[in-house]
């Protein structure tokens, strides 16, 4: 292989891009309105998008004839490497617009250092990501604002689901192996140094809210090493079900 650290580097972005537009593509035609609910799936599709151009890049590289199609489907759950925060379930509109701000900040942080990576097509990719990535943060971040500074039962439900998801938020910033090696050679980003600005921007806009930053202490890892929640095989079980019924098969 060309990079095993180059090809662990992408698949540790790409990851989270297919597993949260899977997230979001459960809830196709079950949003509370129309608007809303058009809006989650092509995010999801955004989402999607982006992880076709990074697994693209990485079955090129890979040196094994993979395809794309390959890489997204046919591997094990240890073997993606997404974060524990986007698998986590749709358990209410709450929790899907919490989970989506909390990644979104996350996310359009980590591009706009990407976009200066000394690879040219992490770089072209994260260009072109920047403005859909800054549209799901607008999204969400309003979302959170209205439910927070809302009705007593949206803000009780907001509140709700970032005290859950709150835990997963710390592992974003937990470096891998290829993390550190990409850094070192200006191809990566050292996403531990986006940790104060975002915790700052995500706690500005809870103020603005009316939510409390949780205070917990405790928080869980282990999605970036191929150590998953409960909740991931059964998303595996829906994603990869052509593909692992019907071997081989061609569109």
């Amino acid at each position: 292989m060309k990079s095993e650290h180059l090809y662990n580097y992408i698949l540790g972005i790409a990851d989270n891009s297919l597993i949260l537009g899977q997230r979001l593509g459960e809830l196709c035609g079950h949003g509370p309105s129309l608007e809303t609910d058009i809006a989650g799936t092509n995010i999801s599709l955004d989402l999607i998008g982006q992880t076709r151009s990074y697994y693209q890049y990485a079955a090129k590289i890979s040196g094994e004839n993979k395809t794309e199609d390959d890489i997204a489907f046919l591997r094990l759950e240890r073997h993606y490497k997404n974060v524990l925060l986007v698998e986590q379930p749709n358990t209410h509109f709450g929790y899907v617009i919490g989970r989506q701000y909390l990644f979104d900040v996350f996310h359009l942080l980590l591009l706009k250092e990407l976009q200066s990576s000394k690879d040219e097509t992490l770089a072209a990719i994260a260009k072109k990501g920047i403005k859909e990535v800054s549209y799901h943060k607008r999204f969400s971040g309003d979302w959170v604002k209205r439910l927070g500074d809302g009705t007593p039962q949206s803000a009780a439900k907001m509140q709700e689901a970032i005290h859950d998801l709150w835990p997963y938020t710390q592992e974003l910033f937990d470096m891998t192996d290829a993390d550190t090696a990409m850094a070192l050679e200006g191809i990566g980003v050292d996403v531990s140094k986006l940790k104060k600005a975002y915790y700052k921007e995500v706690t500005d806009l809870f103020e603005l809210a009316t939510l409390e930053v949780p205070q917990s202490t405790y928080f869980s890892r282990g999605g970036k090493k191929g150590v998953h929640s409960e909740h991931m095989g059964y998303l595996l079980a829906d994603l990869q079900y052509m593909q692992r019924t019907y071997p081989n098969m061609q569109w």
